[in-house]
């Protein structure tokens, strides 16, 4: 199993740097960001600088989206660094929650994800791609080049679209059930798609937070530190309950049902462990969807995440004890999933 690394680009840009080598000693091989321009600095510039001090850290957004930037300037910004580094960058992309809302608009429609998926891709990978009549191709890109296009998903069109046509599948909760529920559905869209299913990489990104043991007072303190994830999900799941209703048989209720005390959201918190909008997300969701506990419990819910055809984990490290979980992973849990 692969072992991921995410991060939002807060300044100092050096102590995300920091935070990536040190990753990149212990034992993980990607190094995700946010990309939210408002919100954080810019990933991409800080990408280059990651990228220049590991040596085979894989880099990439969690996620960017096809309304921010131009396609083909995303493609070429990938292009650049892969060209400057080796090919060690990935492009997550998905609908731009935070990044379109914040900037006053409307998160991209899956129509307009799988247009971009394929120019981008095509761009990265130095061939030619149709921008609405003009086709074009990077002069300078190299032979070997190559940009794979991972996409962020839960409902069923989104799944669906991820099987038929992404190189990966991005799942921001660690909830067995729902992997299990998901992965199928992507895996299923493969193969009805003519795709061989394996060549869709599978990752489940989720806080992590390992407590020295399994006390009530350490397993509280992990909560809370790791809740305002419910609430980032929640953004996604009122959208599911907005366009599918509150009871569809196309959404299971097991992702749903918590966020009926939802309120509102403020993005000014978003991935933030302070985030006040946030106290509707009960403990049992903050069980399901994060990784809390002691060593042992990590070692033992990813297993059987891997046991669901997972082929990557990424921890987000947006709480008080971000060196302590990433040597801890490396100390421990990576070693002991990877023996």
């Amino acid at each position: 199993m692969d072992f991921g690394l995410v991060l939002q680009t807060d300044p100092p840009a050096s102590k995300v740097v920091s935070l990536m080598k040190r990753a990149e000693r212990n034992g993980f091989t990607y190094g995700w960001t946010f990309d939210s321009a408002v919100l954080w600095q810019e990933p991409f510039v800080i990408y280059s600088q990651i990228l220049a001090n590991t040596t085979k850290l894989t880099v990439g957004p969690m996620v960017t989206n096809p309304g921010t930037r131009t396609w083909e300037v995303t493609a070429s910004t990938f292009a650049t660094l892969n060209d400057m580094f080796g090919n060690r960058t990935v492009c997550g992309i998905g609908r731009g929650d935070s990044a379109m809302r914040v900037a006053g608009r409307t998160p991209n429609t899956l129509a307009r994800i799988s247009e971009a998926m394929k120019v981008i891709r095509a761009l990265g990978s130095g061939q030619e791609a149709d921008l609405g009549g003009t086709v074009i191709r990077f002069p300078w890109i190299k032979e070997d080049a190559e940009l794979p296009v991972w996409m962020a998903a839960y409902g069923p069109k989104a799944l669906k679209m991820t099987g038929e046509e992404a190189d990966g599948f991005i799942l921001q909760l660690a909830d067995l059930y729902l992997t299990e529920y998901m992965v199928k559905a992507v895996k299923d869209a493969a193969v009805a798609a003519g795709r061989d299913p394996s060549e869709v990489k599978i990752c489940v990104a989720a806080p992590a937070y390992v407590t020295e043991d399994d006390s009530p007072e350490a397993l509280a303190h992990a909560r809370e530190q790791c809740r305002w994830f419910g609430g980032m999900v929640g953004n996604h799941v009122a959208d599911l309950v907005s366009k599918y209703g509150e009871h569809s048989s196309q959404v299971p209720e097991e992702l749903t049902d918590y966020i009926k005390a939802r309120q509102g959201y403020d993005y000014s918190h978003h991935g933030r462990a302070d985030n006040p909008d946030t106290a509707f997300v009960p403990d049992e969701i903050v069980d399901r969807f994060c990784l809390i506990g002691p060593v042992e419990k990590h070692i033992e819910k990813l297993n059987a995440l891997r046991e669901l055809g997972v082929d990557q984990f990424a921890v987000y490290d947006m709480h008080d004890a971000q060196e302590t979980t990433i040597d801890a992973y490396g100390a421990k849990v990576i070693p002991a999933l990877n023996a």
